[in-house]
């Protein structure tokens, strides 16, 4: 009761069930009242010697406010008095005939309005309304025609314009219906077009992200195949004047020297084993990788990783701590690209911190199998940057590829792992790598070294 005293108090308030067609159909009832205001100005005025001017603009002066308030609301987006409309067709169907009266009776041109009348209401309401509307307008015409004082009345016209009101009732209102369910189909269609459209467009983003991770895949299969030949290269070059130098000092030695000079040589012959067992560890990593797949420790991965990283520029003046429990389950996969994970990580973690930064890798058990994590005291990643940091080609540094944090995902994915990070800008990085444990657990496991780097 309340809700409907507040649309009496104030009709042109909004309504939240305005539907574009109600608003489309207001803007041609609009104009076609203010057509025939005009019209019935003009024939109340000068165009015709029976009209009784002073009530007929009477009667147009109280259409012009309703049309104007009309006109108001619906440049609010509203349409006026949209609950109510028999209650607007009883008004405009007396209204007209009070014109008829004024004017000259049944046969007046203003009966020709309530064939715009029916119109209006044709295509703003529904076919009920509007054959109401007509019934009330055959009535106020045939009370018009009853009431008229002429001796010689003209029942032809009477019900040649009952027959016209009701045939443009019945076509104007089939002309509305169609228009309605046009504008339904054309809403179905339309919808069904954005949604094919979103789909098109998920699709090509999809099929964009795949070419795009394709090919960092080849160009990081490409930059790890120079690597291995440059590794390749350099090992060969090195090789050869080490496999000298060392026969030299095979040869000094057997000549008998004092002691300072064999102490010397077997310095000498120490440094060249070191930096042999540097070479192959270089060509170890930069070679192919080995797709045979196993039971593995991952205390020997970390191992394995650790030391490669202590040669990275900065490694040594870092502290990588590594606390791997022994009796972690076994993981299946390559043990190639389990190193390469880890390597990465590590310097990673490396290049965030600052010297004397602080390096922790640590192992427990998880419902999924393992869990491993790497975690530095570095200056962090920022909070924009964390969705995108496993994207291809997105990296923060300045001589980056973009491409390490992408190949780790990868290489965790295909083992049927994940792989997440969390991070505070300023307060370290956290990323860690749950893998699934491996059937077997036949394999020896090693326990991992504790701390490499500065003290």
């Amino acid at each position: 009761m309340n809700a409907r005293l507040r649309r009496w108090a104030d009709p042109i308030a909004p309504k939240p069930t305005d539907a574009p067609w109600e608003l489309a159909a207001e803007a041609i009832a609009i104009k076609i009242r203010w057509f025939g205001l005009v019209v019935g100005l003009l024939l109340a005025n000068v165009g015709s010697p029976k009209a009784e001017a002073i009530p007929l603009n009477i009667i147009l002066a109280l259409g012009l406010i309703f049309t104007a308030v009309d006109t108001l609301a619906f440049s609010r987006g509203r349409v006026f008095f949209r609950d109510f409309p028999l209650v607007i067709s009883a008004m405009e169907a007396l209204f007209i005939g009070l014109l008829c009266v004024f004017e000259s009776g049944d046969d007046s041109p203003f009966r020709f309005y309530y064939l715009l009348s029916l119109i209006c209401t044709a295509i703003r309401y529904s076919p009920r309304i509007t054959f109401i509307t007509c019934g009330m307008d055959c009535l106020s015409y045939s009370a018009l025609y009853l009431v008229e004082s002429r001796l010689e009345r003209d029942p032809l016209l009477f019900l040649l314009t009952l027959v016209i009101l009701i045939w443009v009732t019945w076509a104007v209102g089939s002309l509305a219906r169609y228009l309605k369910r046009t504008e339904v189909e054309l809403k179905d269609l339309n919808a069904a077009l954005r949604l094919n459209q979103s789909q098109l467009e998920d699709r090509i983003a999809e099929r964009t992200f795949a070419l795009e991770e394709s090919q960092a895949q080849v160009l990081h299969q490409e930059k790890m195949a120079a690597f291995g030949l440059l590794a390749a290269g350099i090992a060969h070059e090195v090789g050869n004047p080490l496999t000298s130098i060392s026969g030299i000092v095979q040869m000094l030695e057997r000549r008998d020297p004092d002691g300072y000079t064999q102490r010397k040589l077997q310095l000498v012959t120490a440094e060249l084993a070191r930096i042999q067992a540097i070479l192959r560890e270089l060509i170890a990593f930069s070679r192919p990788t080995v797709e045979q797949t196993g039971p593995l420790s991952l205390a020997d991965v970390v191992n394995d990783a650790l030391r490669l990283a202590k040669f990275y520029k900065g490694g040594k003046n870092r502290r990588i701590v590594a606390a791997i429990p022994d009796d972690l389950p076994l993981v299946h996969g390559s043990r190639d690209r389990f190193v390469q994970v880890l390597f990465n990580l590590v310097l990673n973690a490396i290049d965030a911190t600052d010297k004397s930064g602080l390096i922790e890798v640590t192992a427990t058990a998880a419902a999924i199998g393992i869990e491993l994590r790497v975690t530095d005291d570095g200056h962090g990643i920022a909070a924009e940057h964390l969705g995108r940091l496993f994207r291809p080609y997105f990296t923060t540094k300045k001589q980056g590829t973009g491409l390490g944090l992408f190949v780790i995902r990868r290489i965790v994915e295909e083992h049927g792992g994940t792989v997440t990070v969390s991070s505070t800008s300023g307060s370290g990085t956290t990323f860690t790598i749950a893998l699934p444990a491996s059937p077997q657990r036949e394999l020896l496991r090693t326990p991992a070294a504790t701390t490499v780097g500065a003290p």
